[in-house]
């Protein structure tokens, strides 16, 4: 179904700036209607229920908080890089899930954590190709407008696409959003007078049941978050425009104003996720911080594409119920990602006889569209809802179209079973295109002559579950393909670096691996606190990384010790690196720009700041070398610029695809042994250093 666009001259009339979604507001829902003021939030807005009867008793009201996050546009059921069916993802299964729980019970809202109009080709389609016409409803609104969502807060990836892009798009949705730290950018000093990009809060009045069925109003307040880290990730669609501030700063700054303006519960949305270590202010992962916040009930978090309650790496942090689901006392849950859970808390509120409202108790529940078999087959536990996937059926038809068709060919299969342990054809692929684009742009300037260095990382190494691996067979390849080589709609940089800055990049991204004895054997490699989309790649120079040496920084790119170093053999062209030659290192606009906080590495040293994308000119490099050899196509092979230095009787675990063209590739590796698949459907191999 599509909803009325709010007009262009409603938003003039609202707002004399350019963006006024802070005055305007997002959504179009008819209960939710009435919009704050610039400054001053928003007012209570009651819904649609019977009337309330006065009680002047003490009552009890459980009220179910559901959420979805970082759906990433996963809408069907479906890999479009594959072009097959796939139970494991996709809000059309969440969906079902969605409304049989809140036919379970009295009283229910449900909200969105964010990051949802990029990540799958489906979102890179409507956004790159197609594009949204007037009036024209985004596919993941048609979908997500059947299932009466309470509130939203804006993620990080929402502004991959723009500014523009992000207006026309959250214009469709039939629900309201919230975003608390994201301002204008009024170019001045005086953080007192800045106004709210989108609406810091909502205040909604909820007609609800107690235990004993009598009804009463409850204002439940929502107020959202996103990483400050988005003015670097995205600095060229949001540098100028707008600016992001602190997230604990701002819930200090609203909560108190939401209480006073009437909230009874207020429910926190942060797109962020779940640390412990100590706050540094302007914190990417602030959920922790949140629950210390006087005034939050509840905690719906998302960013990490983690389990809350249940995985592992929250075991043992401190304040933390990794099963009952509550940081600090704070009820709270996390959902995953890709629609592969429901995730919603039953929180039991308490009314005084003063009216107070309070939370008692709480438990927090994840609900599995699927499972994991051992024999890696999939097993749906909930039917596709029928109105989302009629409503999305044309779309995921052009979409799939648009994938399929075949534009190069290449003569050897990329993968990136092994990106982690092995210099990898996924990831060469990608910095020979690099090299190849920047080559032809330097050529007859004043950077001609400088030598090329380019930096790719293993985007899908695993990071989403056992079959999140590039597997792209010999044959003809599509920009599904592609997309799955590039995942990320990134835009190319060359930053102008020296050999010791160039050495202190590779020393961040050794951070990938555990400290390893010469002699073990059986010890795990892989550092899993490290995300594996940090682990850079460079190529156009050889060297070693000695996983015996203890790592120089830290995940955040804090330095451990100085005396620290991984990095070894470090050569270029044969000669050990001159560390004050100066290079021309080509990246993405996310690393260039400080992502990942890698030393030294900042946007003050582009020097070419291109407006293609990396993924475009991986496609573009690809149809170039197809042309080259027409019938065969390209050789993506890797070249094995890097290596571990040999450690004698020493064997190491790593966690790897699990699939059969995974091991049969393990067995053309002399060094690598396949083991077992794992409960969590990883293939688990044996490296010999």
């Amino acid at each position: 179904m599509q909803t009325q666009k709010t007009s262009f001259l409603k938003i003039a009339l609202c707002s004399s700036l350019f963006f006024g979604l802070s005055a305007c507001g997002g959504g179009s829902k008819s209960k939710h209607s009435v919009q704050a003021p610039t400054i001053k939030p928003p007012v209570s807005i009651p819904d649609a229920t019977p009337e309330v009867i006065p009680n002047a008793e003490a009552s009890t009201v459980v009220l179910r908080v559901m959420e979805t996050t970082d759906l990433h546009a996963n809408i069907m059921n479906y890999n479009y890089y594959r072009g097959t069916a796939d139970d494991s993802v996709g809000l059309v299964k969440t969906a079902t899930l969605i409304e049989a729980a809140r036919a379970e019970v009295k009283n229910s809202v449900l909200v969105d954590n964010g990051d949802l109009l990029q990540g799958s080709p489906l979102g890179d389609y409507v956004a790159k190709v197609k594009g949204l016409e007037e009036n024209e409803v985004h596919p993941i609104y048609k979908a997500m407008n059947l299932l009466d969502y309470d509130a939203a807060n804006i993620g990080n990836h929402e502004f991959n696409f723009g500014l523009p892009f992000l207006k026309q798009a959250i214009d469709d949705a039939n629900f309201p959003y919230t975003s608390a730290n994201v301002f204008f950018d009024d170019h001045d000093t005086d953080d007192s007078n800045d106004i709210p990009y989108f609406k810091p809060y909502l205040l909604q009045e909820k007609n609800v049941l107690d235990v004993d069925g009598k009804a009463h109003q409850l204002t439940i307040g929502y107020i959202g978050f996103v990483p400050p880290q988005v003015m670097q990730w995205d600095k060229n669609n949001l540098e100028t425009r707008v600016k992001a501030k602190d997230i604990i700063d701002m819930a200090n700054h609203y909560v108190p104003m939401m209480k006073a303006d009437g909230a009874d519960i207020i429910i926190a949305i942060p797109h962020s996720g779940l640390v412990t270590s100590e706050r540094l202010g302007g914190d990417e992962n602030a959920s922790y911080y949140l629950t210390q916040v006087e005034g939050i009930d509840a905690i719906m978090f998302g960013h990490a594409h983690r389990n809350f309650p249940g995985h592992s790496s929250y075991d043992d942090l401190d304040g933390v119920d990794n099963i009952k689901g509550t940081i600090n006392g704070v009820a709270a849950v996390m959902p995953g990602y890709w629609g592969k859970y429901l995730g919603y808390i039953d929180l039991t509120l308490a009314k005084s006889v003063d009216d107070e409202w309070s939370v008692t108790d709480s438990i927090s529940i994840l609900k599995a569209i699927s499972q994991s078999n051992p024999d890696r087959s999939v097993t749906s536990l909930v039917d596709s809802h029928t109105g989302i996937a009629e409503a999305v059926q044309h779309d995921h038809e052009l979409v799939n179209a648009w994938v399929s068709a075949p534009f190069a060919k290449i003569s050897q299969p990329i993968n990136s079973f092994f990106a982690l342990v092995q210099d990898d054809p996924s990831i060469q692929v990608v910095t020979d295109a690099q090299t190849w684009y920047v080559e032809k742009i330097v050529k007859g300037t004043e950077l001609d002559g400088l030598p090329i260095l380019s930096v790719g990382a293993p985007f899908r190494a695993g990071r989403g579950g056992a079959d999140d691996f590039t597997d792209l067979s010999a044959g003809d390849v599509s920009y599904g393909n592609v997309a799955d080589l590039y995942i990320y709609p990134n835009t190319l940089k060359v930053l102008q670096l020296n050999g010791e800055e160039v050495k202190q990049w590779l020393e961040m991204s050794a951070g990938q691996f555990n400290t390893i004895a010469a002699g073990d054997t059986d010890v795990e490699l892989i550092n899993l606190d490290f995300p594996s989309y940090n682990f850079d790649v460079i190529d156009g120079i050889e060297y070693q990384i000695d996983v015996s040496q203890a790592p120089r920084y830290d995940k955040s790119g804090n330095l451990i010790d100085a005396n620290n170093s991984r990095i070894k053999n470090i050569t270029y062209q044969g000669e050990a690196i001159n560390l004050e030659q100066e290079f021309l290192v080509v990246s993405n606009n996310y690393r260039a720009a400080g992502g990942g906080n890698f030393p030294g590495i900042s946007s003050d040293k582009i020097v070419i700041d291109a407006p293609d994308e990396n993924r475009q000119t991986v496609a573009d490099y690809l149809i170039y070398r197809t042309e080259e050899n027409p019938d065969i196509g390209f050789d993506p092979s890797a070249d094995n610029n890097w290596s571990f230095t040999p450690l004698a009787n020493t064997r190491v675990l790593f966690n790897g695809s699990s699939k059969d063209a995974a091991i049969t590739f393990s067995e053309q590796t002399p060094s690598i042994e396949y083991l077992e698949m794992n409960d969590d459907g990883y293939g688990v191999y044996q490296l010999s250093l």
